[in-house]
C-alpha cells in the first residue's frame, strides 16, 4: 500500500516537483555554508518528499544522536535568521493544504505535506527514517514514560 501512495504521489500529483525542489534548496542553503544547517535539513525533507509513504521527519535527539554542541549552538543561531522564510513556507504549505483538502482525490497529498509541516518551521536537525523506526521510537518514548510513573 505504501508504494501505491509512492507511486499516486509522484505522478498524479507531480509530488517529485516539490521534492526537487526542496531538495535543490537545501543543496542551495547547504552550498553557502552559512545556512549549512538548515540545508541538511531540507535536503533531508526533500528526501522525505520522494517517498513520504512509509518514511517520517524526525528528530536526531529521538535517535540518542550526540552531536557537536558548537555544531548544535550555531545551529540555534542560524535558526532564528531562517525563521520568518521557515514560517512564510509553512503558511504556504498550510494554504496548499486547505486547498487539496476540498477535493477528496488531493487528501492524501495534503496529508503528506501536513504530517511533516513542522520541518518546514525547523528543519535543523530533523532526518528521514522510515515509518518503523519512527513507530519503535515512539514505542520506547511511551514505555520510559510508563516506567516513570509514580506508584
Amino acid at each position: 500500500m505504501k508504494t501505491l501512495g509512492n507511486i499516486l504521489w509522484h505522478f498524479p500529483f507531480f509530488g517529485f516537483v516539490s521534492a526537487i525542489l526542496v531538495y535543490l534548496l537545501g543543496l542551495i542553503f547547504t552550498v553557502t555554508v552559512v545556512a549549512a544547517p538548515i540545508g541538511l535539513g531540507l535536503m533531508e525533507y526533500g528526501k522525505f518528499l520522494f517517498a513520504p509513504f512509509g518514511h517520517e521527519m524526525i528528530s536526531k535527539s529521538d535517535l540518542n544522536v550526540k552531536q557537536n554542541l558548537l555544531w548544535k549552538a550555531y545551529s540555534s543561531l542560524v535558526m532564528l535568521i531562517y525563521f520568518p522564510l521557515g514560517l512564510m513556507l509553512a503558511l504556504i504549505a498550510v494554504f496548499q493544504i486547505v486547498a487539496q483538502f476540498v477535493t477528496i482525490i488531493n487528501i492524501p497529498v495534503a496529508l503528506v505535506i501536513a504530517k511533516s509541516l513542522g520541518t518546514y518551521l525547523n528543519p535543523v536537525n530533523k532526518i528521514c527514517v522510515h515509518s518503523a523506526v519512527a513507530e519503535d521510537i515512539e514505542r520506547r518514548k511511551a514505555k520510559a514514560e510508563v516506567c516513570n510513573l509514580p506508584r
